[in-house]
């Protein structure tokens, strides 16, 4: 029964992770209905971790050819690397916002009185259903390289929604995306190419909180494997639905999730 339960972490982690329903905010409501005896942040933070590992995967070729590029346009000012040189400039300055923001909420606690209040949440999802059902019918023309300053600084500004609980770090990035017009899959992919700084910059600043028992590392182990690969299929299955407009249906999901959290929990 004990890894019974990790597993379940793992896999509520995993599948809500990447789409636009809040992976924290659904902890925080198992944690709510479900009494049990598991220490929630240090989970959250290692079956984080074992999400951030399935993105690097997926986008691994992505990630190797901005690296490369980036560093060619540093080195020779090669003209064939420039438009991958400035993507990678767009996605530092898409952190910017967030980044600060996250630095202050961090040093002063400002979620402390907040963060486990369930009703927070449920607030949190009903927003994040009216963001996606806004901008449900967008259809951008706009591909990677016409993701520009202005581009990155309001997606980077609607990233910090992302901070609070309940409200979807990829939806409200995506939702900024697809409102400065960019196509849906270039607003997906942008969206991860940020997810990956900002989760390893927030892995660094969760070390703190994290409380590691020996005695359930087998328990660990299969809790990060279970939302590596979950977040794997998930964000796969998720991309068709972002390409295809069909994001009413997370909208109906959140809206209905957040209300009974706020009715009934």
């Amino acid at each position: 029964m004990e890894l019974i339960k990790y597993l379940f972490l793992g896999f509520i982690q995993g599948f809500t992770e990447t789409i636009p329903v809040s992976s924290s905010g659904h902890l925080m409501i198992f944690k709510k209905i479900l009494d049990v005896n598991v220490d929630f942040d240090t989970i959250a933070i290692l079956t984080n971790f074992g999400s951030l590992i399935a993105i690097i995967i997926l986008f691994w070729n992505d990630i190797i050819s901005l690296i490369k590029n980036f560093i060619k346009y540093l080195s020779r000012r090669d003209p064939k690397s420039k438009a991958e040189y400035k993507y990678c400039l767009m996605i530092i300055l898409g952190c910017i916002p967030a980044g600060l923001v996250g630095i202050l909420v961090s040093y002063f606690d400002i979620f402390d009185k907040i963060e486990n209040n369930i009703k927070i949440v449920g607030v949190s999802l009903i927003i994040t259903s009216i963001l996606l059902y806004v901008i449900r019918n967008f259809k951008g023309k706009k591909d990677d390289n016409k993701i520009g300053i202005k581009e990155a600084i309001a997606i980077g500004c609607f990233q910090i929604l992302g901070l609070f609980p309940g409200i979807s770090r990829s939806g409200s990035t995506i939702v900024g995306g697809m409102s400065q017009g960019l196509k849906r899959d270039t607003a997906f992919k942008y969206s991860f190419m940020l997810y990956i700084p900002m989760s390893l910059a927030a892995l660094v600043l969760e070390l703190k909180d994290i409380n590691i028992d020996t005695s359930l590392l087998a328990y660990y182990i299969c809790s990060i494997c279970v939302a590596c690969v979950v977040t794997i299929l998930v964000t796969r299955w998720f991309r068709k639905i972002v390409n295809n407009g069909k994001l009413i249906y997370f909208s109906i999901y959140c809206f209905i999730v957040g209300l009974f959290v706020v009715l009934f929990l």
